[in-house]
């Protein structure tokens, strides 16, 4: 598995995310064999999202 080199602890692999222009240092968590990215509060307010938003996130690993 790819995600072992750069995971620290329960799986959890570090990124730098972004969203429209808002950019924020995250990890995503493993969940029944996918991934969640959690989005901050700030990212939602600044680039105006609601709870079922379709959005697209850039993701880059930060190993």
């Amino acid at each position: 598995m790819r995600s072992a080199g750069v995971s620290y602890g329960w799986g959890m692999i570090p990124v730098a995310a972004r969203i429209g222009k808002t950019g924020w240092s995250t990890s995503l968590f493993p969940k029944d064999g996918r991934y969640i990215v959690p989005v901050k509060a700030a990212v939602r307010r600044a680039e105006g999202l609601a709870v079922g938003d379709t959005v697209t996130v850039r993701l880059v690993v930060d190993a």
